[in-house]
């Protein structure tokens, strides 16, 4: 029930306030003495006189204030005093001021008032705590939601390497460094969260579309020949059309796309120049070339990293970006040595998982013809 406190010394006014709001139906709590009524507690209006012997109108106010913060102060007032009324409307603690002697219609409509106004703020809190709630849940789900994105993608990415190393078994470890040394390089000219996933990505991708790219071609043990190196390069463009239809990798699809390319314009497929290219394939050809030296092939053994320094050095401003050239050269050899160590760690838990499992590794499982 709407419970409303009135407060006025003159115990005939507080009588004649108490029927009228009984009548109402409100529940009327009176007080002729201000002293008492600032220990009240429970109710949703209080409407009090402003002149009082002990404690005035607006000190009165300011103490059940304390006690009932929510709820909504009426005062009366005889005196018709401009400075009275301000200051109890620019205090805050005055939601309407009524004259002595009242109209009877303004005083149950100012009081009516008051109690909607209660009821709204109420109401308003209420569903901001809802809101709050719900938006608490809502934070959770897409906390939820984009956990398992990212899962879901590293496993798709997995798979999608792990398909291109039955028929390819040095491109998913090279794949792998190239995508660390890309996310470092990143770090070093200033990229950060989800931008630094981007390019992880993409550098981890670059190779897929040689899943297009026939076997007699893509495992020919000797030189391909020019018709066969035009479907090679046709690699970039497929592995593009695999991924871009892939709302979430399509940033990295342009890194795929565009990982052949040169600064001087010199690439393939498209031939584009200097800040053309995305940044994420410009950092990539950097790692791709570091790797590439520092690896080991079939018709050599893998060279210093000092060596693969003075190519980036030497072809900075031709095949590479100049800035991501000097970038590279500042970060120390010994991070370089870090990632390779930790590829070649994940390489021999891979090699421990296939072992024990009855098939054995890829390239045991494709040379007993499975």
């Amino acid at each position: 029930m709407d419970r409303i406190l009135v407060v006025d010394d003159d115990v005939l006014i507080l009588a004649a306030l108490s029927r009228i709001l009984q009548t109402e139906g409100y529940e009327v709590v009176t007080h002729s003495d201000p002293a008492l009524a600032a220990r009240e507690t429970g109710f949703h209006v209080v409407l009090t006189d402003f002149m009082m012997p002990y404690l005035n109108g607006i000190e009165l106010l300011g103490a059940l204030r304390e006690r009932n913060p929510k709820a909504v102060r009426l005062m009366l007032t005889a005196a018709a005093d401009f400075r009275t009324a301000s200051e109890a409307v620019n205090r805050g603690e005055v939601f309407r001021l009524l004259g002595k002697p009242w109209a009877l219609s303004d005083l149950v409509s100012s009081v009516r008032q008051a109690f909607e106004h209660y009821r709204l703020v109420e109401a308003n809190e209420r569903l901001s705590r809802e809101v709050a709630e719900k938006n608490a849940e809502l934070v959770a789900i897409n906390r939820d939601l984009e956990r398992r994105v990212v899962e879901r993608t590293a496993g798709l990415l997995d798979g999608l390497i792990s398909a291109l190393d039955y028929r390819d078994t040095e491109t998913q470890w090279h794949s792998r460094r190239v995508s660390l040394y890309s996310r470092r390089l990143a770090q070093e000219v200033g990229m950060a969260g989800a931008a630094l996933d981007v390019v992880e990505q993409g550098a981890l991708l670059h190779d897929i579309g040689k899943i297009g790219v026939r076997d007699s071609i893509l495992l020919k043990p000797g030189p391909l020949t020019p018709d066969e190196w035009v479907e090679m390069r046709k690699h970039p463009e497929f592995g593009y059309r695999m991924l871009s239809k892939m709302p979430y990798l399509h940033e990295a699809a342009l890194i795929v796309l565009q990982h052949q390319e040169r600064w001087d314009g010199k690439g393939y497929p498209q031939n584009l120049a200097g800040e053309d290219i995305v940044l994420g394939a410009r950092i990539f050809c950097i790692a791709d070339t570091v790797d590439a030296i520092t690896s080991d092939r079939p018709y050599r053994k893998g060279r210093p990293m000092s060596v693969a320094r003075d190519e980036i050095r030497r072809c900075s401003g031709t095949q590479f970006d100049p800035a991501l050239a000097e970038a590279f050269l500042r970060i120390p050899e010994t991070e370089w040595q870090r990632i390779r160590h930790e590829v070649e760690g994940m390489e021999q838990e891979e090699l421990k998982r296939w072992h024990a499992h009855p098939m054995g590794p890829p390239s045991l499982a494709r040379a007993s013809g499975a």
